[in-house]
């Protein structure tokens, strides 16, 4: 069984929050977001392969919907339309996600392991994806355990605002150090950016490492994490050997 991540420091302690994307990031489910997409608006709106051209990275499922039916119907969805569409999307992603699988991506479970060590980290998740989307592929990939706190799609359709909820569920009662987002696309940096977080990409989604320069750090997985972790925060410390863990 893996380790629950320790949130034991005391309150007066600074913390840092670290907030992960999933998609792309922690995870690939295979193109079962897209599908289950592409299946409920078939049956509510009569458009097929609805979602075909779409970049999903980065987006969120509100605003996802918005923009096929603005590229579809010429407006975006109405409040009735949104939410009939999240309460079909999300067993139908269910059903994708048990047919296609997921992968979990390097360095994912290692990183995790590492940050749930240390008392003064808290870790998060900053996801388009509404939260019971976020909750399913996080079940199927075995890393729900990590997270005690998070900023979804049924937040806010605008990613920096559903990272500003994130940082002001993660703050509790303790005072923040750092807040380090960790995405894989420009879209997680902006938002970074907007809420004064550190940016730090994961070329291991959708855009490569060129696409991602205007982060604070550019990884190739995540296994580089702890490294980075320990010369940011730990003055030069090295990191606890990660398990399973090879050079990237």
């Amino acid at each position: 069984m893996l380790p629950a991540p320790r949130y034991d420091a005391p309150v007066h302690d600074l913390v840092i929050l670290y907030l992960f994307d999933i998609d792309g990031t922690l995870l690939r489910a295979r193109g079962s977001g897209a599908r289950a997409f592409d299946a409920v608006i078939a049956a509510q709106h009569g458009i097929a392969e609805a979602c075909r051209g779409m970049r999903f990275g980065g987006k969120t499922d509100p605003a996802l919907l918005d923009e096929v039916l603005i590229a579809r119907r010429g407006r975006a969805a109405t409040a009735i339309e949104r939410e009939a569409f999240l309460s079909a999307y999300v067993p139908r992603l269910e059903v994708e996600l048990m047919q296609r699988g997921l992968d979990v991506l390097p360095g994912a479970t290692e990183a995790l392991c590492f940050l749930a060590e240390l008392s003064d980290v808290r870790i998060g998740v900053a996801t388009g994806n509404v939260r019971a989307g976020a909750e399913l592929k996080l079940q199927r990939a075995r890393l729900e355990g990590w997270f005690a706190f998070g900023g979804y799609g049924c937040d806010s359709p605008q990613r920096a605002e559903l990272v500003a909820r994130a940082i002001e569920r993660g703050r509790g009662d303790c005072r923040v150090r750092d807040v380090v987002v960790v995405g894989d696309t420009v879209h997680d940096i902006a938002a970074a950016r907007a809420c004064g977080a550190i940016a730090c990409a994961v070329a291991t989604g959708s855009e490569g490492a060129q696409d991602l320069d205007g982060a604070d750090v550019v990884w190739a997985s995540l296994y580089e994490l702890p490294a980075w972790h320990a010369a940011r925060f730990c003055a030069g410390r090295p990191p606890a050997a990660l398990p399973g863990s090879t050079d990237p």
